[in-house]
């Protein structure tokens, strides 16, 4: 990424709070062109939980000096209960924040520096805000600019996916734990630290418990999910993911059901920023991000709404790997979407050379019924529900995957084939057990039969007919299901086999069902939908569509301890317990500027015996340090999820230290019953 020093405007930097009407202070940094003290500009708002004077300090120093510098007044605000902010944060996406979200934008609309109008931007939770707030239809707000979010937080979020419980449902909880028990810093809020601490420590409760306690889409998911009314949003919409993000589906869904001006852009990238992206190309985004505030917030005319409506990498087939640096491709434009351009082309099953898996059984001629019941075994290689982190969360090679799977397969393609968006599994099927899942993913096998997973998706089978009142399968009974797999563009290249595998576990990615299943499928009356994009010349991206990355420059950091990154997959062939432990701590990091040292180490453990389906559990475990002058705190947060047939069981603790004395203490042992899951 190019830094960049000189920007249009000059800018200065203060710290502030924002008054909330019921007494509450929130914590805000705000960057603003200087000439603002005596001509107001339109401010654009970033508001997440992450301590915005600390552990995001870095990258808000990337963005929002740079946006400021073109002429906007930035504000990155913490919510309540979390930074220096008041209060406690009980939950995600509550009314509360949202009310807190409007109060703040009509307090920046009033400021002598804001001209009275007012943007939102940020990625994931800040994305989440913007979008949910913009359906809200504050006064002041006139575009948003979104990134790695979802309109859907039940089946599109990382809870229950297809309504299958997800593993990242536990860690984000864990994450959200550890964040949210975090103290403010005295050296902002002075000697009330202690008491605003103890209150967060207090109020805090392990947010999984919530998660597990509506397992089926009822009011608390579907409020602020956006798609339970589309035509809330009033106010154009800037919106775009990435294929390695478990968010790379709302995007199309917005530009399809959206009645508003917006625009829609799908990189290669992971849960990050597009001038951030990883696995790269990463582009110019904060360049396109600035031309949207010029002419939605400024009133420019400056042709950001020509061209098209999405713009999305058309990945090259790669070797499997954890991570990338870069993925080959390039860019594709559609004028709209859905786009005429790409056709749903379906295939039955028996169309497909069949492979059968070293468990599944094949009767007959081609059209027969075939049977397989997966290992939990099958998905230790399918990295996480989302990459976080690029590196190394990816899925690997599929082949020992595919072992415990149904596999269907073309014959080597003999041209080029692309596809662009969702793809879908139709089945006719039966299952032994009364509650079941099907795992469903899309490889590329190349000549030498590695398997590099393009998307994948899963379904409670409970929750066939939707997943607000699952009903108990009846084992033997015939029943049709349709497996949405995630958007993607991805290239075929000729050679290559296109392979589908289907698996009645994804352990550890998804919770597998109370008892192992034996699934059959009827493969001439079950199908494969492919979303085929034909390659036109109106279709292809101009050269140089992007700019380069650009930003300026980071806050400096003195790194104090060296990072610690891991992830393996252990088995033991004489308890035959197998084990993914993932390991995620950047090390303990001074930040210069404040002098401040902080630390954040995550631990995520899933375990399971044999195939003893009540035998799996995981964990999540954080220790988070902050310490400056003779100051230092420490909390450590430890979340477990095991389970029986019927029941799920959450084991929690939290502890918090001062210098060397633990001040709290905590523990958490519940239980919730399984709701068809």
């Amino acid at each position: 990424m190019r830094s960049v020093h000189n920007l249009p405007y000059e800018t200065k930097e203060e710290q502030t709070t924002v008054p909330l009407p019921d007494g509450t202070r929130l914590a805000a940094r705000i960057w603003r062109p200087v000439c603002t003290d005596d001509q107001p500009l339109p401010a654009v708002l970033e508001y997440i939980p992450y301590r915005q004077r600390d552990l995001t300090a870095v990258r808000d120093s990337v963005h929002h000096p740079y946006i400021a510098g073109h002429g906007y007044v930035c504000v990155r605000v913490d919510l309540r209960g979390t930074g220096d902010s008041d209060g406690v944060l009980e939950d995600e996406y509550l009314e509360q924040e949202q009310r807190d979200a409007e109060d703040v934008l009509a307090w920046l609309a009033a400021q002598p520096w804001c001209d009275g109008t007012t943007g939102m931007m940020g990625i994931s939770w800040g994305a989440f805000a913007a979008l949910q707030v913009a359906a809200r239809q504050p006064e002041s707000l006139r575009a948003i600019v979104i990134a790695s979010f979802t309109d859907d937080r039940y089946a599109d979020d990382m809870h229950y996916m297809g309504g299958a419980l997800l593993s990242d449902n536990l860690a984000e909880a864990g994450t959200m734990f550890a964040y949210a028990t975090c103290p403010p810093n005295p050296a902002v809020v002075g000697d009330r630290w202690r008491g605003m601490w103890r209150e967060r420590l207090e109020g805090t409760e392990p947010w999984v418990l919530e998660w597990l306690r509506h397992q089926r889409r009822d009011d608390y998911w579907r409020h602020a999910s956006v798609c339970e009314d589309y035509r809330a949003v009033r106010c154009p919409v800037l919106a775009s993911s990435g294929w390695a993000d478990g968010y790379s589906n709302a995007v199309t869904r917005l530009l399809a059901r959206l009645d508003v001006p917006r625009k829609g852009l799908i990189g290669p990238w992971s849960h990050k920023f597009p001038h951030l992206g990883e696995p790269g190309p990463a582009i110019g985004y904060l360049q396109e991000v600035v031309r949207w505030w010029d002419h939605w917030l400024k009133g420019e005319d400056n042709g950001v709404m020509d061209g098209p409506m999405l713009s999305a990498w058309m990945q090259d087939s790669v070797p499997p790997s954890t991570a990338y640096e870069e993925r080959p491709g390039r860019w594709v434009v559609e004028e709209e979407w859905p786009s005429p351009a790409v056709s749903e082309v379906s295939h039955p099953l028996a169309q497909y050379r069949i492979r059968p898996a070293s468990d599944a059984a094949r009767d007959g001629e081609p059209g027969a019924a075939l049977t397989v019941r997966s290992p939990l075994s099958v998905g230790q290689f399918a990295g996480k529900w989302a990459s976080y982190n690029a590196p190394p969360d990816l899925p690997y090679d599929q082949r020992e995957e595919d072992g415990g799977s149904l596999v269907f397969e073309t014959a080597p393609l003999s041209e080029r084939v692309e596809i662009l968006g969702a793809p879908s599994v139709e089945l006719d099927l039966t299952v032994s057990e009364p509650v079941a899942q099907v795992a469903a993913r899309l490889s590329d096998v190349a000549p030498d039969g590695s398997a590099t997973r393009v998307t994948y998706g899963l379904l409670n089978l409970t929750r066939h007919t939707g997943t607000d009142e699952p009903e108990p399968l009846e084992p033997g009974r015939r029943y049709r299901a349709t497996v949405q797999l995630n958007g993607v563009a991805q290239a075929f290249p000729p050679g290559h086999r296109i392979r589908l595998s289907l698996s009645t576990s994804y352990w550890p990615l998804a919770w597998p069902p109370p008892r192992p299943v034996l699934l059959t499928v009827h493969e001439n009356t079950s199908s494969l939908t492919l979303p085929v994009r034909e390659p036109r010349p109106e279709g292809e991206a101009p050269h140089g569509l992007f700019g380069e990355p650009e930003g300026t420059p980071p806050l400096p950091t003195t790194a104090l301890t060296p990072p610690e990154e891991r992830w393996e997959v252990k088995r033991d062939l004489i308890g035959y317990r197998q084990e993914l432990e993932i390991v995620k701590d950047p090390g303990l990091t001074r930040l210069d500027h404040i002098g401040l040292e902080v630390g954040r180490r995550a631990v995520e453990r899933y375990t399971a015996v044999a195939d003893d389906f009540t035998s799996v559990g995981g964990e999540s475990a954080w220790t988070m340090t902050f310490r400056r002058d003779g100051w230092e705190t420490r909390t450590v947060t430890r979340t477990v999820l095991t389970c029986t047939g019927k029941e799920f069981h959450v084991h929690a603790t939290l502890d918090a230290y001062e210098g060397g004395d633990r001040v709290f203490s905590r523990t958490w042992n519940e239980t919730v019953p399984r709701d068809h899951l």
